[in-house]
């Protein structure tokens, strides 16, 4: 019944900081999927006893790698999976499953919020017991096993149905399929005042939820419409689709256009909120009001003792180095531990489990709490719609507030996608060069007082990353460069401007950044170097 396969490595199978992400024709080749499952497994060595989690956001090919990895799990000696029913499982709902259960760690298929079908992306994210991101060195170690593998193990055993709940044994592995919802729903009720938010629903609050025909759909129609009482229909393309209906499903300006437009009519309801394909990342929007990730995190930090779960205080908080300093000044005013990293969610995890911090979130529409070790969409827009029911604020005022009391940081990401990558390496390599020459230049109005990489030293183990260039200006505005490794193919340039004002509060953020935008451009030579002349994606 195992079977022993024999396979030849793939090259190109190395982890980014999400896990592995490639174009679904990429995934679908002969055995690929199977080395890259049996190469974790051989990391991780003795499988006997542990179990794990595995679901993934429905995306194309998730049905067929699933059916793989079942029988690869048993064949290589795997106790028990746990899998979400129909294979379907948010990335935070499997956080949560594996410290709630103390599982040895899980396997979720997505590629967040990259595009889905034949023609999008693929993914696949392994956890360890933490429920984050595994480390470095493991992922490290994987790829090396990637380009040694010779051969694979696997059962040759049928199809798995995934539909029907309850326990069964495959090759003699356990195999319990869960409702992929109900713990996730039971995790939030202890966190929020659910009771407070259904009287703000019962008193005519409305909301519009974008699940972008992903995986969240199935657990915002639970949480919002069946239990907390919003008004059926509130919870928009709900039924997760392998293409995801054509959406993109990133919850920006760009790609949740849908919801924005709806936001911005006069028509709008009081609320609206979005999430990416895996259930990770948000996006929160009032009547014609945006509210930038940076801004929510540090509004959910200035609000945190109006939330049950975070009353008796918490340790701290950190953002990712490109994220704007907004949460800084919250956390200075709060007496609480404030901390910068590089972008990747496992900087977060080893913050969390030292008790150094109980919020975190990047400028790319993540945002999360110490109750799992991954950000959390749904987690926010209830943080959001709790502090609407206690202060009886709206979105755009509960903001406007914020700024008042703490300023405003005027900020935007322009990206500059498919760059080929040598011509970004490049880029960024010449760019670090040319960073010292800067020190103390002027460009017009705007002294440049520190030219520098962004290093981080982790408190916890004590390493050193390097990641992203910062340019910072004498009136604390900032440049940060930084490449991306969320693409599955080719490059992109992220360019992250800040503006730091007291005084002038309501004015449009492409204008207030139109100067430093140029001079970030210059100093970059983007043009020159990449063809392009303004941005394929603004935020």
């Amino acid at each position: 019944m195992i079977q022993t396969i024999k396979t030849t490595p793939y090259t190109d199978q190395k982890m980014g900081t999400a896990g592995l992400r490639k174009k679904s024709k990429v995934v679908m080749q002969k055995h690929y999927i199977e080395n890259f499952v049996q190469s974790i497994f051989d990391v991780i060595g003795d499988l006997k006893g542990k179990t794990y989690v595995l679901g993934g956001d429905g995306r194309f090919y998730n049905d067929i790698a699933i059916q793989k990895i079942i029988k690869m799990a048993a064949a290589n000696g795997i106790s028990k999976l746990v899998i979400g029913q129909n294979g379907f499982l948010s990335t935070p709902a499997s956080s949560n499953i594996i410290l709630k259960n103390k599982l040895d760690g899980g396997f979720v298929l997505s590629a967040s919020h990259n595009p889905g079908g034949e023609n999008g992306d693929f993914g696949i994210k392994y956890a360890n017991q933490s429920g984050g991101q595994c480390p470095s060195s493991t992922s490290d170690a994987i790829y090396k096993r990637t380009l040694a593998i010779s051969e694979f193990k696997i059962c040759d055993v049928p199809d798995i149905d995934l539909s029907k709940l309850g326990k069964q044994t495959v090759c003699g592995m356990e195999i319990e399929i869960i409702d992929p919802v109900e713990d996730y729903v039971e995790m939030m009720e202890r966190i929020f005042d659910f009771s407070a938010i259904k009287k703000l629903f019962a008193n005519g609050f409305t909301m519009c939820f974008d699940a972008m025909n992903a995986v969240t759909g199935p657990y915002a129609k639970r949480i919002f419409e069946e239990i907390l009482g919003a008004s059926k229909g509130s919870v928009v393309n709900a039924v997760p689709l392998p293409d995801f209906g054509g959406l993109h499903p990133d919850p920006n300006l760009i790609y949740a256009k849908e919801l924005v437009n709806l936001m911005y009519s006069d028509k709008s309801p009081d609320f609206g909120g979005a999430n990416d394909g895996d259930g990770d990342r948000n996006m929160i929007l009032g009547h014609k009001f945006f509210v930038t990730p940076s801004d929510s995190l540090a509004i959910l930090t200035d609000n945190f003792d109006l939330i049950p779960a975070y009353k008796a205080g918490i340790f701290g908080v950190a953002k990712s180095a490109a994220t704007s300093t907004a949460v800084g000044r919250v956390a200075k005013a709060h007496n609480i531990g404030y901390y910068e990293v590089p972008t990747g969610w496992k900087y977060f995890v080893n913050l969390m489990d030292s008790k150094r911090i109980t919020f975190c979130g990047e400028e790319s529409f993540g945002t999360g709490s110490a109750h799992i070790r991954e950000k959390d969409g749904i987690w926010a827009i209830l943080f959001w719609l709790n502090i609407i029911a206690v202060t009886g604020k709206s979105v755009e005022q509960i903001t406007r507030e914020h700024w008042q009391k703490y300023g405003r940081s005027y900020y935007m990401r322009f990206d500059f996608e498919g760059i080929s990558t040598d011509v970004a390496d490049q880029l960024m390599a010449d760019l670090e060069a040319k960073l010292p020459s800067l020190n103390g230049k002027d460009y017009g109005i705007y002294h440049i007082s520190e030219a520098a990489p962004f290093v981080y030293h982790d408190p916890v183990d004590n390493s050193e990353t390097k990641n992203g260039l910062i340019i910072k200006f004498s009136d604390g505005s900032r440049i940060v460069y930084r490449l991306s490794g969320t693409g599955s193919s080719g490059a992109t340039l992220r360019v992250y401007l800040e503006k730091y004002e007291t005084k002038k509060l309501n004015e449009e953020p492409l204008e207030m950044l139109k100067d430093i935008l140029a001079i970030a451009m210059e100093i970059a030579e983007v043009p020159s170097r990449t063809g392009k002349q303004k941005a394929d994606v603004i935020t």
